[in-house]
């Protein structure tokens, strides 16, 4: 027994906030993404579906940013210790990549924000080289031999990021497609564009909802975890 909130069940709590502000307001674009592309709507509906589709995703992205964080800081509870270099990067990753999210938001449209966005997307291809070799070195070294489940979540992770920039070039045509028709109105073609261009982001959509469900299964789960493992909580207590 304990008074008060462990530091592992913060984490845990964190944790699962954000994945439900991750998948939850991915839907979301994906929900406004369809009325965007919908012929029997208005422009200035369609304009607004758009519109929404940029603002709810910030959600996600914000959400994304800092999971990597979260997740290493409650891994050490699993027993997957960092030697404090690689504990100083887990800690720093989270605050500068949501600060590269932020900034690519709220100065959207200038050159810092252009620079923000291109550094972030720049991280995010670092991040899926790096989490897969990352992954391949702890296994190889017996470092996930307690928790090898966390690697499988890793490697879900960088899937995930993958598939997001697959998804983003995707839909590019879509933003663009809506900027015209503001200005010039619907046409045949445009219609076309639009329309094209959210049924190829589709499979990439569902695919990210996919990983994110089976990363969750693992982390409840977790499996290959040695019986002898003590329980998380107790371990936390006795730290």
């Amino acid at each position: 027994m304990h008074d008060g909130v462990t530091s592992y069940e913060l984490l845990q709590f964190l944790h699962v906030f954000l994945f439900v502000f991750w998948l939850g307001p991915d839907v979301a674009v994906f929900a406004w993404g369809r009325k965007a592309v919908e012929p029997g709507a208005s422009v200035e509906q369609r304009l607004v579906a758009g519109q929404m589709m940029t603002l709810v995703d910030v959600i996600p992205r914000a959400a994304i940013s800092l999971m990597l964080t979260v997740g290493g800081l409650l891994s050490e509870y699993v027993g997957l210790e960092h030697p404090w270099w690689q504990m100083a990067g887990i800690v720093l990753l989270g605050p500068v990549w949501l600060g590269l999210v932020l900034v690519s938001v709220l100065r959207d449209g200038t050159p810092f924000g252009a620079t923000a966005q291109r550094v972030e997307a720049g991280l995010r291809w670092l991040l899926i080289v790096l989490v897969p070799l990352s992954v391949a070195y702890s296994t190889v070294t017996g470092r996930l031999a307690m928790a090898p489940y966390v690697g499988a979540k890793l490697l879900l992770f960088a899937v995930v990021l993958l598939f997001g920039h697959l998804l983003r070039a995707r839909l590019k045509p879509l933003r663009e497609g809506l900027a015209a028709l503001g200005s010039t109105g619907p046409s045949a073609a445009l219609e076309e564009t639009l329309r094209v261009s959210l049924a190829r982001s589709r499979p990439y959509s569902l695919a990210i909802w996919v990983a994110l469900l089976a990363a969750a299964f693992l982390g409840v789960l977790k499996p290959g975890v040695p019986e002898a493992l003590p329980d998380a909580t107790t371990f936390t207590i006795n730290r």
